[in-house]
Parts: C-alpha cells; structure tokens; sequence
C-alpha cells in the first residue's frame, strides 16, 4: 500500500517551512514568506496539522530547530534536478551537523574536480534544504555565499548547529605581504563572546 502524500507547516525561529512528505520520506522543504512564491505541491496531498506523530517528517524538522535532533531519520526524494544535482545531493545529505564543507571540496566527493560553480547551481536548486543541509556549505576561505532563504539564515543554522563562526585562514595569523588580523598569535585583540 502506498502512503498518501502529506503535507504540514512547520513554524520555526526563521520562518515558516512547508515539509511534503510520504511516510518517512520528504519530497520538498519550502520556506513559506512574504514575497517568495512556494513550490507548487502536487493536488491531492493531505495537510496536516500539529502535534505530529512521533518520528514523523515535520515533527522532525521541528526537533532540529528545538536543538533536540541533530540529523534526520528520513530518506529524500527530491521530484526536481538532474542527475548531477541528485549525486551532489546525495553526498551533502551525509555531511554532518556542526561540519562545513566548500563547494570545491562537495564536488570532489561527488566525484567531480573542479565543480565548485556547478555545486553551487546544484545547492540553488535544493528542493529540500535543511533536510539535504545546503547551509553546510561555504566558501573556499570559509566564507558565507550564496544561499536562496537569505544568508542571515545560513549563518543562524550554522550558529544553531555549532559551526559558526567559521575560522577563516586569515585568522591563522599574519603572513609575508598578507594581512594582520586581531585574533592572530601574539595578538592583544579582544575576540567578541559566543551568546
């Protein structure tokens, strides 16, 4: 028998996300805002309301954002991407919460040298963020790009998830010709306190 897909709200400290799910696995994770038009999900899906049952898909996602689940017990199939997208996908699925990964460094556990734009296109085409945790992934040096939902929010859930901030190779300290930074060896700076 094939569970019927369902679809629920799940309010969050960002924002609003929409789960479409069937049993355990998640088709779609679409933030719900002003101004932002949702994915369109299929007709004939079941919406549903709180409380949602134990180990369900949006009790889940409401775990993770409680800080009571730091991985999903899910499967993901996403009903948009290529085929490379999907294989990027699937390695991003396994980086771990409170780890980071950069664009280059996904796309050669993928399989692909020299991918980092094209893992960037794939990440902008997540159809299950948070779930498949494109947030995860950041710049070479460390940097914040490129993140659909807002980059207030990437850097929330790297925050949330202990991975934030990300210690930039310019914070190893000066170098010939390089810049000085205040949190380098010998430095007298005062770092700013984790809340």
């Amino acid at each position: 028998m094939t569970e019927r897909l369902e679809v629920a709200d799940v309010p969050t400290q960002i924002g609003s996300f929409r789960i479409a799910y069937q049993g355990s696995t998640v088709h779609l994770v679409d933030l719900l805002e002003n101004g932002r038009r949702p994915s369109v999900v299929p007709g004939g899906a079941t919406r549903r309301r709180g409380p949602f049952p134990e180990g369900s898909p949006p009790r889940q996602l409401g775990e993770y954002f409680r800080g009571r689940r730091t991985g999903f017990d899910v499967t993901v199939a996403p009903e948009t991407g290529s085929d490379f997208d999907r294989q990027i996908w699937s390695v991003l699925f396994n980086v771990p919460c409170g780890r980071t990964v950069t664009y280059g460094e996904l796309g050669r556990r993928a399989g692909f040298e020299r991918a980092a734009r094209a893992v960037g296109g794939a990440m902008g085409r997540n159809p299950i963020p948070i779930v498949i945790p494109c947030h995860r992934v950041v710049g070479e040096t460390g940097t914040l790009q490129g993140f659909g939902m807002g980059l207030w929010r990437k850097r929330w859930l790297l925050d949330h998830e202990g991975a934030w901030p990300i210690r930039s190779r310019s914070a190893e300290g000066p170098r010939p010709g390089g810049q000085r930074t205040l949190d380098g060896p010998g430095s007298a700076g005062v770092r700013p306190s984790r809340s």
